[in-house]
């Protein structure tokens, strides 16, 4: 156990073994999929499945773990290689596999998408279980990362589009996303790991006081 040592000395045995009995579902392992996941399954949050289509290009090297020397590769399976007890699924997320697949058996649904329709979907069916982020992109700044209401959020194009599409579809709900109220620095996705990391580690900071306040 010496492997998780800090994280005990941390949370305690008991939390410990309820982080070691969660079981998760990240969609996305991309620049802020790829640090949640280091990030949860450090702390010894191993049952995870991953979910992502995609394979590594040389533009993700500057912001996404497991990209330096995988380039080509598919996502997940390269990262089942560093994290072995993981689940990956390699599947382009859609609302119709959302709609096929089986999520009733995770604690929560982790979403690091950013396509808007299939986001706009599993917000709209599973908000009670989904811990959701805007984009990361085109921000300098980690310390303007909040999370708050997705209906209090602005300076951000991408989580506008999503409310949007939400009000057009009568959802109406309580839902927190993690965002940023930086205003974007640039009009292309360019990006900075200090920014989209912090963003994977706010989901993880996030579902770690879910947990433990479920306890409660």
């Amino acid at each position: 156990m010496q492997r998780y040592d800090r994280t005990i000395k941390l949370f305690g045995e008991e939390n410990f073994n309820t982080f070691k009995n969660t079981k998760l579902i990240l969609l996305g392992v991309g620049g802020v999929g790829s640090f949640a996941l280091d990030s949860l399954y450090n702390t010894g949050i191993t049952d995870i499945t991953i979910v992502d289509f995609d394979t590594y290009e040389e533009s993700n090297m500057n912001r996404q773990l497991g990209s330096h020397g995988n380039i080509d590769r598919i996502k997940v399976e390269t990262l089942k290689e560093k994290y072995p007890e993981v689940t990956p699924i390699n599947v382009k997320i859609t609302p119709e596999w959302i709609d096929n697949f089986d999520f009733s058996s995770y604690d929560y649904i982790l979403d690091a998408i950013d396509d808007i329709k299939p986001k706009v979907h599993l917000i709209n069916k599973f908000y009670t279980k989904v811990i959701t982020t805007s984009g990361s992109a085109k921000r300098i700044d980690p310390s303007k990362i909040e999370y708050k209401s997705i209906w209090e959020t602005f300076n951000d194009p991408f989580i506008r589009k999503i409310r949007y599409e939400l009000k057009k579809i009568g959802f109406k709900k309580k839902f927190k996303v993690v965002f940023s109220s930086e205003e974007p620095k640039c009009l292309e996705k360019g990006s900075f790991e200090a920014v989209t990391g912090s963003f994977g580690f706010m989901i993880a900071s996030i579902t770690i006081q879910k947990i433990l306040s479920k306890k409660k």
